[in-house]
């Protein structure tokens, strides 16, 4: 979404640019080498915040970097480098950033320290007493240098401990054109959908995302004023953005009511569908609402007009009575013309899924530019695949979740709890893809927090291991934090990973641009694990 708004920005200047995805570090450093002879300005949008980049990509003195990327913490020589690395972040954010004196120190001191006292021809007691006073000086100087450093050590440990996420790119890039004036209607529901996808996947604290959301709604509000007095407010055409309090469910309103509770992580491990029990509170959690069963099966948009009036309000009161007090979330919708209707939900699942389609074989840019293309409004038909793509994707993680549970996959570890797929379960391949992994991962310690009766476990992170390449033998891992309802979404998986690496040698590779994911050799797995665990024990 922020791409697409650089896009448009880019249009109204009359900008040319050249456009590259890339899905890693590897990935960046080609396509950085293979561009670097015709261009001085890069924008690296999503990526490239949370590395030194001048050292990864040892760019040349008149090359220029723009970074947009709501990956935190942002790396302290991109924050103190103003001259080659512009970050683009909104102003209001809290970086944390330690002080410059803190970490960095002018290399004359060091210089000074070195340098020997040059023989001046005074007397032999003087001179005793003169080198007296500089050895004792200089062992000061040594001490503090080595006090300085490990205080440098602790402050930067604390300052990269955690990895988070900052306010999302897609908002950055609508305020810079809201501040140029160039903020069209179709930024503003980019800016919404970026927000959303960060709430999908469960980036930010529901505190950030009521915030983000009030900012949103402010303008969404000046546009819809701002729109009135155009003429084409009743065209075919116009689109138009609503607040509104949305229900929880994924793709309720391109899918039937019934399948959508069953595939929603919010209502499937509350009411816990992996069980007999569980099918049975659906039935009554659906006579509760006095919904007939022919009605809820069958597609959302072919329910009687007279059940849909009152919907929201009826599954919401049933919904209380069930233990689901958070069914009702703010969010926003769209309309295209008279009868395309998407709630911002919808389109985070599409894009997603089209993005990491494993349908078609081919190269990854592909399913890039297709995400990219079911974005704009002329292209409904990219948006309905990304749509159906996404039902399949949702179904597969829920009956994987079942799986898990019904089988008890999921391990305690002692400092977190850990699941592994196996080669040859269904839909493993994916599995492979990191934002479906993270989005598996993250179901599975919502639904097993509300299956277990162990308190201990309910607190516990989870790392969670998918078959990556089968014949290079490699596994893909990510770790996620714990499932609180007050969890600062930060994490801690992308430092102990590296350690742990480390420390046995483990053939890992740390490509993605989040530092919790990471791929690695099937052999190594139990000695990385083992290191993991005597790690955060």
């Amino acid at each position: 979404t922020a791409v697409a708004s650089l896009q448009a920005l880019f249009q109204c200047d009359h900008v040319q640019y050249t456009l590259v995805p890339v899905a890693g570090w590897q990935e960046l450093e080609t396509a950085f080498l293979e561009h670097k002879d015709q261009f001085k300005y890069f924008v690296l949008i999503n990526c490239g915040a949370n590395v030194d980049l001048l050292e990864i990509l040892q760019p040349e003195e008149d090359t220029f970097f723009f970074v947009c990327d709501s990956h935190r913490p942002i790396n302290v020589v991109n924050v103190y480098n103003d001259t080659q690395i512009k970050l683009l972040v909104k102003q209001d954010d809290d970086l944390d950033v330690p002080a410059y004196d803190d970490i960095f120190r002018d290399e004359e001191e060091e210089e000074e320290e070195d340098s020997e006292n040059e023989s001046d021809g005074s007397e032999p007691l003087e001179k005793r007493r003169r080198f007296e006073e500089e050895v004792i000086e200089r062992t000061m100087k040594r001490r503090q240098r080595r006090e300085w450093e490990a205080r440098r050590r602790e402050i930067l440990f604390d300052y990269e401990q955690y990895e988070y996420h900052g306010t999302s790119s897609a908002m950055v890039m609508f305020d810079l054109a809201w501040i140029m004036s160039k903020d069209l209607n179709d930024m503003l529901w980019w800016a919404i959908v970026g927000l959303t996808d960060q709430w999908v996947q469960d980036k930010i604290t529901q505190m950030k995302y009521v915030t983000d959301i009030g900012i949103l709604q402010r303008h969404v509000s000046r546009h819809n004023h701002r729109n009135q007095d155009e003429e084409n407010s009743l065209s075919i055409d116009c689109m138009r953005i609503a607040f509104e309090y949305d229900l929880r469910l994924a793709l309720y309103q391109h899918w039937s009511l019934y399948e959508s509770l069953c595939n929603t992580c919010y209502t499937s491990a509350s009411l816990k569908l992996w069980s007999v029990q569980g099918q049975k509170r659906l039935q009554e959690f659906l006579a509760d609402m006095g919904l007939p069963l022919k009605q809820v099966k069958q597609k959302f948009n072919s329910m009687d007009m007279s059940l849909k009036e009152n919907l929201r309000e009826m599954i919401e009161e049933s919904a209380n009575k069930f233990g689901m007090k958070d069914l009702r979330i703010q969010t926003f919708s769209i309309h295209f013309g008279f009868k395309n209707k998407f709630s911002a939900s919808d389109i985070v699942y599409a894009t997603t899924s089209l993005m990491e389609n494993t349908e078609k074989e081919g190269p990854e840019t592909t399913n890039f530019i297709k995400a990219l293309d079911s974005l704009s409004r002329g292209n409904l038909d990219k948006l309905h695949q990304g749509l159906d793509l996404a039902k399949k994707q949702l179904r597969a993680i829920q009956q994987t979740v079942a799986s898990c549970i019904c089988t008890n996959l999921v391990i305690s570890q002692g400092p977190f709890l850990y699941c592994s797929l196996m080669e040859g379960t269904p839909d493993v391949k994916l599995f492979s893809k990191p934002v479906s992994l993270c989005l598996l991962s993250k179901y599975l310690l919502k639904s097993f927090v509300c299956s277990t009766k162990n308190k201990r476990c309910k607190l516990l992170p989870l790392v969670m291991a998918a078959p990556m390449d089968v014949e290079q033998g490699t596994v893909i891992m990510v770790g996620i934090p714990p499932e609180t309802e007050s969890s600062d979404k930060k994490n801690f998986f992308g430092r102990a990973f590296e350690k742990a690496a480390e420390s046995t040698s483990s053939r890992t590779l740390h490509n993605h641009f989040q530092m919790s994911i990471i791929e690695l050799k099937t052999e190594d797995r139990s000695k990385f694990l083992d290191a993991l665990i005597s790690l955060l024990s």
